[in-house]
C-alpha cells in the first residue's frame, strides 16, 4: 500500500521538483551542467508523457504550463518523438502542446521525426498541414520527404504528392531545393509511381530527374523503361530510350536486354539488332550473356526471321552458352507459327537431349502447330507423350485439342471429348464453351449454341464477347434478325450484353443518317496502279537463311567474334523496323484494340456475309472519320469482299491504305492477293509472289497453298501446280479436301486423267473423306475417261479398217 502512495506523491510534486532541478541546473559548474541538463530533460519529458492522451481508463494528466521553462528545451520534445512506444496521435498531441507555448521552437530533427511517424502510420489527412509549415522554415531533410511522398503515394493520393513537390519548389530557397528536390528524390518518387502502374504521371517525374541531374541511377531508368514495354507503350518507351542515349546514359547488361527485348517485341529489329553490337562494343563487363541472346532469338521470332534465329541458336551454342528452356521455347513457337513443323520437332528433341525438361507451355506450342497444319496423327501421339512424361495437361491443352479437331474435320471427336470433360467437371472454362458455340455457329446449329449458353451460365462461368459475337453472327447467318431479343432471353448474366446492344442501336442510328455529299462519287480507297504492283510490297533485301544474311556489305568481319552472323546481320539488315510489311501474328475479330473495333469487325462481317457491301464500307466510314483505326481483321474482311466481287482496283487501294497507315499484313491479307491475282488470270505472277514472300521471311499455310494451286492452274501452269503439293509435303503441311480436290479438277480439265487419278488415290490413303464437291469433280473426271476410251476406240477401229493407211 506504501508504493502506490510514494507514486503519487512523486506525480503531484513533480513539476515543481522539476522547476527546482533546472534552476538548479542553470548555477552548477559547466562540467556538470550536460549531466543536469539530461536530468533536467529526462524528467521534463516524463511530465510531458504524464500530460498525453491515452488508451487507458486513466487518460492523461494535464499539466501546469507555468511550471515549465521557458524556453522550453526541444530536445526533451524530441526524446519523446523518438520513443518507438508513443502512437502517432500522442507524437502529434505533444507536438501540439510544445507548439502552444510561445518560446518553443522546434527543431529540423524533431519536425522530420514528426512527419516520418505520421507518413509510417499513413496519417496523410494531417500531413498537408504539416509539410508547408516544415518547408516555409526549410527544417526537413531530403529522407523524411521522400517519406512523406511515399505516403501519399501508397494511399493513391497523387494529386498531394505533386502538390507537395510543388510546394517545395515554391518555398524553399535555392541551397535547400537542391537538397530536398535531389535526384533520389525524384527518383524515390518515379519508382513508387512505377510501382503503383502510373506510368502519366512516372514520366513527368523521369523529365524532372533528368532537368535535376545528369548522373542517373541505372537501376530506376530500368524499370521505367519495363514498365513501359509492359504497357506496351512504343512511342513513349523509344522517346525516353532516345532522350538517355542523347545523353550519354550508360546503359548496364539489363537495361541492353530490355531495350532489345522491347524493340524486338514491337518488330522493330533494326534497333534491336544495333543495341546488341554496341553492346558487344563496349569490351569486358558487357558481354552479351544468355538472356541477351533469348531476347535476340525472340526477336528474330517475333519479325519472322525463323531463318536467322535459327542461325543466332546455333552460334549461341558455339560461343559455349548453353540454352535454357527460354531459348528452346522461343524457336519452337517461332518455328510452329511459320509452319516449320520439322525444325520445331528438332528443337524439341534437342532439349530433350539436354536434359531440359518440356514445361506445358512446350506441349501446348507444338500441339497448336502440329493441328494447324493439319498433322492429327502426329498430335494425339504427341500428347499422348505429354501425358506418359508425366506433364500436367491443362485447360489451355485440351481447349486447343478441342478446336483442333473441329479444324482437321472431326466434329464428333472434339463433342466426345467436350462432354467427357464435363463430366468429370474439370479442364473446362468460358474459352472452351466459346470454341464449342463458335463452331456450332458456323454450321447453322444455333439452337444448340443458345443452350450451351445457358449451360454455361448455370457453371457460374461468364459469357464473354467472343462468344456474344459468335452467337451474333450465327444468328444472322441464319436469317434471325430479331437477334437482339433472342439474345437477351438466353444470355442472361453477361454484363457485355446491354453494352453490345446499345452499341448495335447506335450502330443503326449512324446507318440511317444521310450520305456525305461531299464524299459522292468519291472513291472510299483511291489506288494508284494495280494488284499486278504488288512485288513492290516484298521487294526488300531476302533473307537467306543457310548464307549471306542480307547481303555481302563492305564492313570488315571480326574473325574473333563470338557471333559473326548476328554481327553481320545488324550491319546490313538496316531495313528491319516497324514498317515491315508482313507480320506472322494474324488479325482477329476480338481482343486486338477496343469495344468499339471489335463490334465494328463483327458488323461488318455480318453485313459482309450477307452481301451487304455498301452497308459495310458506310460502317468503315463512319468509325473511321470518328478516329477509330482499323486493323488487319478490317481490312482483310474488306478485301475479302472486295476480290470475290471482281473489284481488283479497290482490292488494290485498299492494300495500299494498309500500308499507308502501317497496317502490317498477316498470311490472310497474302492470300487474298494471290486469289485476285489468279481473278486477273496472272497465275504466274502469283507463283513469283509467293517465292518472294518466303524467300522474306514469310511463310505458307495450307489456305496459301491451296490458293496458289488453284491460281497456277487456272492459269494452265499444271505442272507448277503439282509441284507446289511437293512443295506443301516438305513444309510438313498435310493436304487437305480442299487441295486434293483442286489437284484433281486441275489435272482433269487439263486432260491429266492419270495425275487426276493419283491424286484421287493419295486422298483416299490420307483418309481425307470427300464431299459433295469431290462428287462433282468426279463426275467430270469420269466423262473426260470416256471422252478419252471413246477417242482411242475410235483410232483403233479406223487403224482396223484401214491397215495400211491406203486412201
Amino acid at each position: 500500500m506504501g508504493r502506490p502512495r510514494r507514486s503519487l506523491f512523486l506525480h503531484s510534486t513533480f513539476p515543481r521538483f522539476f522547476f527546482y532541478s533546472h534552476s538548479f541546473c542553470t548555477q552548477t559548474s559547466k562540467a556538470a551542467a550536460p549531466f543536469f541538463s539530461d536530468l533536467g530533460d529526462l524528467l521534463l519529458s516524463a511530465a510531458l508523457y504524464r500530460s498525453l492522451p491515452s488508451s487507458s481508463s486513466s487518460g492523461s494528466r494535464p499539466i501546469d504550463l507555468s511550471s515549465i521553462p521557458s524556453p522550453l528545451p526541444d530536445s526533451a520534445v524530441l526524446r519523446l518523438l523518438r520513443r518507438p512506444s508513443l502512437s502517432a496521435d500522442q507524437k502529434l498531441s505533444l507536438f501540439n502542446l510544445a507548439s502552444s507555448l510561445p518560446s518553443f521552437s522546434p527543431s529540423p530533427s524533431s519536425i522530420s521525426c514528426l512527419l516520418l511517424s505520421l507518413s509510417r502510420a499513413g496519417r496523410i489527412t494531417d500531413l498537408p498541414d504539416l509539410l508547408p509549415f516544415a518547408l516555409s522554415s526549410s527544417t526537413i531533410d531530403p529522407t523524411t520527404f521522400s517519406s512523406v511522398l511515399s505516403a501519399f503515394i501508397r494511399q493513391d493520393r497523387y494529386d498531394l504528392a505533386i502538390s507537395a513537390l510543388d510546394d517545395a519548389a515554391a518555398l524553399l530557397d535555392a541551397a535547400t531545393a537542391a537538397k530536398i528536390l535531389a535526384p533520389s528524390t525524384y527518383c524515390s518518387i518515379m519508382l513508387a509511381l512505377l510501382h503503383k502502374s502510373q506510368l502519366d504521371l512516372a514520366l513527368p517525374m523521369f523529365e524532372k530527374l533528368l532537368a535535376s541531374s545528369s548522373d542517373l541511377d541505372a537501376s530506376a531508368c530500368n524499370q521505367l523503361l519495363l514498365a513501359l514495354r509492359k504497357a506496351d507503350m512504343p512511342e513513349e518507351f523509344r522517346t525516353v530510350f532516345e532522350e538517355l542515349s542523347k545523353r550519354g546514359f550508360p546503359f548496364d547488361t539489363r537495361g541492353y536486354n530490355i531495350c532489345i527485348h522491347s524493340f524486338g517485341l514491337w518488330r522493330q529489329l533494326g534497333p534491336a539488332l544495333n543495341l546488341f553490337k554496341e553492346m558487344k562494343s563496349k569490351g569486358s563487363g558487357f558481354e552479351p550473356d544468355l538472356c541477351t541472346f533469348n531476347t535476340v532469338i525472340g526477336a528474330l521470332c517475333a519479325a519472322g526471321r525463323i531463318g536467322d534465329a535459327l542461325n543466332s541458336y546455333e552460334e549461341m551454342k558455339g560461343s559455349g552458352l548453353d540454352p535454357d528452356r527460354f531459348t528452346y521455347q522461343n524457336l519452337i513457337l517461332g518455328c510452329c507459327k511459320s509452319y516449320r513443323l520439322d525444325e520445331a520437332m528438332r528443337i524439341f528433341s534437342e532439349m530433350e537431349y539436354s536434359g531440359t525438361m518440356p514445361s506445358t507451355l512446350t506441349y501446348n506450342t507444338l500441339l497448336d502447330g502440329l493441328l494447324k497444319a493439319r498433322k492429327l496423327t502426329d498430335a494425339c501421339q504427341l500428347f499422348e507423350k505429354m501425358v506418359a512424361d508425366g506433364v500436367r495437361s491443362s485447360r489451355h491443352s485440351y481447349n486447343i485439342l478441342i478446336d483442333g479437331l473441329f479444324r482437321n474435320g472431326r466434329p464428333a471427336a472434339a463433342f466426345r471429348l467436350f462432354s467427357e470433360l464435363k463430366k468429370r467437371g474439370q479442364f473446362v472454362d468460358h474459352i472452351t464453351y466459346g470454341i464449342v458455340i463458335s463452331r456450332l455457329c458456323k454450321s447453322g446449329r444455333v439452337s444448340e449454341a443458345l443452350d450451351l449458353v445457358k449451360e454455361m451460365e448455370e457453371r457460374g462461368l461468364a459469357v464473354d464477347l467472343v462468344t456474344i459475337t459468335s452467337l451474333l453472327m450465327g444468328l444472322h447467318k441464319n436469317g434471325r434478325w430479331d437477334s437482339a431479343e433472342r439474345l437477351v432471353r438466353h444470355v442472361r448474366d453477361s454484363v457485355l450484353l446491354p453494352s453490345v446492344l446499345r452499341w448495335k442501336e447506335n450502330m443503326e442510328a449512324s446507318l440511317k443518317a444521310p450520305q456525305n455529299r461531299g464524299k459522292d462519287y468519291t472513291p472510299m480507297f483511291p489506288h494508284i496502279g494495280n494488284l499486278g504492283d504488288v512485288l513492290g510490297l516484298i521487294d526488300r533485301a531476302p533473307e537467306n537463311d543457310a548464307g549471306d544474311p542480307g547481303g555481302s556489305g563492305d564492313s570488315v568481319e571480326d574473325e574473333w567474334s563470338s557471333s559473326p552472323y548476328l554481327d553481320k546481320l545488324a550491319e546490313n539488315l538496316k531495313s528491319l523496323d516497324g514498317s515491315q510489311f508482313f507480320t506472322t501474328s494474324r488479325g482477329r475479330r476480338i481482343g486486338i484494340k477496343s469495344f468499339d473495333m471489335d463490334m465494328m469487325n463483327t458488323y461488318l462481317s455480318i453485313f459482309l456475309s450477307n452481301g451487304r457491301l455498301s452497308t459495310a464500307c458506310k460502317l468503315f466510314e463512319i468509325f473511321e472519320s470518328l478516329g477509330s483505326e482499323p486493323v488487319g481483321y478490317t481490312y482483310n474482311s474488306l478485301l475479302s469482299s472486295f476480290v470475290k466481287k471482281g473489284y481488283l482496283k479497290d482490292a488494290w487501294g485498299i492494300i495500299q491504305d494498309m500500308m499507308e497507315k502501317k497496317c502490317p499484313a498477316d498470311i490472310a491479307t497474302f492470300n487474298l492477293i494471290i486469289q485476285g491475282l489468279s481473278k486477273m488470270g496472272k497465275g504466274d505472277l502469283a507463283a513469283v509472289v509467293l517465292d518472294r514472300f518466303a524467300n522474306n521471311g514469310g511463310f505458307l499455310d495450307i489456305v496459301l497453298y491451296n490458293s496458289a494451286i488453284h491460281a497456277l492452274g487456272k492459269s494452265g501452269k499444271v505442272d507448277e501446280a503439282n509441284d507446289m503439293f511437293k512443295r506443301m509435303a516438305e513444309a510438313c503441311i498435310n493436304p487437305d479436301v480442299v487441295t486434293f480436290n483442286t489437284l484433281i479438277e486441275v489435272n482433269s480439265k487439263a486432260g491429266r486423267v492419270k495425275d487426276a487419278y493419283k491424286f484421287l488415290r493419295k486422298m483416299l490413303a490420307a483418309g481425307c473423306m470427300p464431299n459433295h464437291v469431290t462428287d462433282t469433280i468426279l463426275d467430270f473426271l469420269e466423262k473426260e475417261i470416256e471422252k478419252i476410251r471413246l477417242h482411242k476406240a475410235s483410232i483403233r477401229r479406223d487403224e482396223g479398217l484401214n491397215p495400211h493407211g491406203v486412201e
